[in-house]
């Protein structure tokens, strides 16, 4: 093996997050894949989830895909591949995961779900961020649905939510993502751009 290949090797490695070995964090991280890769085989994904540093049989990986209820759709461009449905409704898949070309657009609207967009016009009251941190308020009783549907989504740069009762703590990777976030999400709650 080639120093350069080691290093590269190394590199992704330490860029990974750590994750334990449960099925929990391996269905979250086949979840993951399947939502931003174009993954054509089984095989294509146990080598996926190995550059994770998780290592699973074919048949086990067979079942983490029937429980999942992940399924085979044709993209644009003709190629049948691996998609998850859609949370919130069984069976159906997400539309903005693979328009254009060969890469998943990891632009914030081509991340919001349908849910995402309910939630936000029903329930977001007001976004506010502080450095890599954003706020959102929520009425009474409320901020489990927006933090599910935030975390559901799945947008870039975004690694988590936390919930209260009417507030929900985001996590983001720079303050840049944490305005971003927020001037898209209040967007979506705005009732002049909702059609």
């Amino acid at each position: 093996m080639s120093a350069a290949i080691e290093v590269s090797q190394r590199d992704s490695a330490a860029a990974a997050p750590l994750a334990p070995a449960t099925k929990t964090a391996r269905h979250a991280c086949i979840v993951q894949i399947l939502s931003r890769e174009r993954i054509r085989s089984q095989a294509q994904l146990r080598k996926a989830l190995a550059l994770r540093g998780i290592s699973t049989t074919q048949a086990t990986l067979s079942r983490d895909l029937v429980e999942l209820r992940a399924t085979k759709i044709r993209a644009p461009g003709g190629e049948l591949i691996y998609s998850m449905p859609e949370a919130g409704a069984p069976g159906q898949v997400h539309a903005g995961g693979f328009a254009g070309g060969e890469e998943t657009d990891d632009s914030l609207p081509a991340h919001t779900t349908p849910r995402l967009a309910r939630w936000c016009a029903e329930l977001l009251v007001t976004a506010e961020w502080a450095g890599s941190q954003l706020v959102l308020r929520t009425p009474a009783g409320a901020a489990q649905l927006l933090a599910g549907a935030v975390d559901d989504a799945m947008m870039p740069g975004v690694l988590g939510c936390i919930a209260g009762d009417d507030t929900v703590l985001v996590i983001t990777r720079s303050p840049q993502v944490a305005a971003e976030v927020a001037g898209h999400l209040l967007a979506l709650a705005d009732p002049s751009t909702r059609t």
